[in-house]
C-alpha cells in the first residue's frame, strides 16, 4: 500500500478533469482496498469519485470531504513529479485526496470508534460534483452529524489554519448573456441590429451598477465572442460571466436587475438578448460552534487564525447547507506566493502530514467531546 506522499505524485503526474477521474478512482480504492478491514466498504453513487464507509457501531457518522479533479492548465513547474499531460493539479487536489488518504489509513489502522464517511468527490472544479452526489440520495442511508473538509493555500505560511465563523467561500453563479441582431456591411449600419454594440452597453451599465460598499459583490466577465468578418456588423455577441456574493439570495437578487437592463437594452437597439445561468454555488457556511471547537483543539498545536470571508467558490457548499459544517484554509507558503489555479502552485509534501495530523486532531476533539 503507497503512501500519501507517494500517492501525491502519482495523482499529480497524472490528473484528470472533472468527471474524468477514472484512474484517479480506481488508484485511491485499490490502494485503500489493500487495508483489508472489514470495517470499510466502497461506495460509487457516480462513475469517478466514491465514498468509502467506516463502520464500527449503530451511531452517527462525520462526513470528511477531499476533491480530486484537476485543470486545463499546463504546469510550469521543475519539479520531479510534473504533469505528464496537459492538466495540472493547479487548485491542490492531489494534495487533498492525498491528506484523506491519509487519515483513512489512520483511522482503519487504529480501529477509531467513530462511525466516518470518506468521500473522495469528483468534479468540483465545475461546481457540480457534490450536488450530483446529494441528488443521488446516498447520504439518506447515514445519519450524518458533521461535516469536514479543507483547501490548501499559499496566501497563508504553511501550516496556518484559517477559516471564520459564517460565510467562508463566497456563493457564485456562472452567467452567459447572448445578445441577436441583424448582419449587414459597415457601409450600411441602418439596415442591420448590431448584436456587439448592445453587449457594449451592457457591460458598460453593469459597471454603473450603485454597490452597497459593506455587502461584498462581484461580476466578472471572462470571455467575449463576436463578429466573423472585420466589415460586417456583427448579429451575434456573447459575453461569459460569473456573480458572486456572500449569499445565494444576494446573487438571484442581482440577475433579476440584469435583467430589467437587458430589458432596456432591448428597447433602445432593438437587439434580442438571453440569459443563462450556469453553474451555481451556495455559500460555505462555517458552523460556530465547529469553528469554536477547532479553534480551541487546534490553537494548542497549529497557527489558527479568524481570516474573514474569500470571495472564492467552492462546491463543499452544498454540503455546508445540509449538514453542520467546518472547512478551513490550510496554509502551505513558503514565501513565494502564486495563487490557486496558477499553473506554478506547487504545494511542499510537507504539508501532507499536517492536514493528516489536524484531520486526527479534529477527530480526536470531537470524540473527547462526546
Amino acid at each position: 500500500m503507497i503512501t500519501p506522499i507517494e500517492l501525491r505524485h502519482i495523482i499529480h503526474q497524472n490528473p484528470e478533469l472533472s468527471f474524468q477521474e477514472f484512474n484517479t478512482t480506481k488508484l485511491l480504492i485499490d490502494n485503500i482496498s489493500e487495508l483489508k478491514t472489514p470495517s470499510l466498504k466502497i461506495h460509487m453513487p457516480l462513475q469517478t469519485g466514491f465514498i468509502a464507509e467506516y463502520h464500527v457501531n449503530d451511531g452517527e457518522y462525520l462526513l470528511f470531504r477531499a476533491d480530486i479533479d484537476a485543470l486545463p492548465v499546463k504546469e510550469e513547474t521543475d519539479c520531479l513529479f510534473k504533469s505528464c499531460n496537459d492538466f495540472m493539479h493547479a487548485c491542490g487536489h492531489d494534495v487533498h485526496a492525498s491528506i484523506l488518504y491519509g487519515f483513512l489509513q489512520y483511522v482503519a489502522e487504529h480501529g477509531i470508534e467513530q462511525n466516518i464517511l470518506f468521500l473522495f468527490q469528483p468534479a468540483e472544479e465545475l461546481g457540480a460534483g457534490a450536488k450530483k452526489i446529494l441528488d443521488t440520495n446516498i447520504f439518506d442511508s447515514f445519519n450524518i452529524s458533521r461535516a469536514f473538509a479543507l483547501h490548501v493555500i499559499d496566501e497563508y505560511p504553511e501550516g496556518t489554519v484559517a477559516s471564520t465563523r459564517g460565510a467562508l467561500f463566497a456563493s457564485s453563479i456562472e452567467l452567459d448573456v447572448e445578445f441577436f441582431g441583424v448582419n449587414t456591411h459597415i457601409a450600411s449600419p441602418q439596415k442591420g441590429k448590431n448584436a456587439l454594440n448592445a453587449l457594449r452597453a451592457y457591460l458598460d451599465i453593469i459597471d454603473r451598477i450603485p454597490l452597497n460598499p459593506v455587502e461584498p459583490f462581484v461580476y466578472g466577465t471572462g470571455k467575449v465572442v463576436s463578429g466573423n468578418v472585420r466589415n460586417i456588423i456583427p448579429a451575434y455577441a456573447k459575453a461569459e460571466c460569473a456573480i458572486r456574493s456572500l449569499s445565494l439570495k444576494k446573487n438571484r437578487e442581482y440577475l433579476q436587475k440584469f435583467r430589467g437592463i437587458l430589458e432596456g437594452i432591448k428597447v433602445m437597439t432593438d437587439v434580442d438578448y438571453k440569459m443563462t445561468e450556469g453553474e451555481t454555488c451556495p455559500e460555505v457556511i462555517v458552523d460556530s460552534k465547529l469553528y469554536d471547537m477547532a479553534d480551541r483543539i487546534l490553537s494548542k498545536k497549529y497557527n489558527f487564525i479568524d481570516c474573514g470571508y474569500k470571495m472564492t467558490a467552492e462546491d463543499f457548499s452544498y454540503m455546508s447547507h445540509k449538514y453542520p459544517s467546518f472547512m478551513f484554509w490550510l496554509g502551505t507558503g513558503r514565501g513565494n506566493t502564486v495563487g490557486l489555479h496558477n499553473s506554478k502552485f506547487l504545494p511542499h509534501d510537507s504539508v501532507i502530514e499536517q492536514g493528516i495530523d489536524i484531520f486526527i486532531e479534529l477527530l480526536s476533539g470531537f470524540l473527547r467531546k462526546s
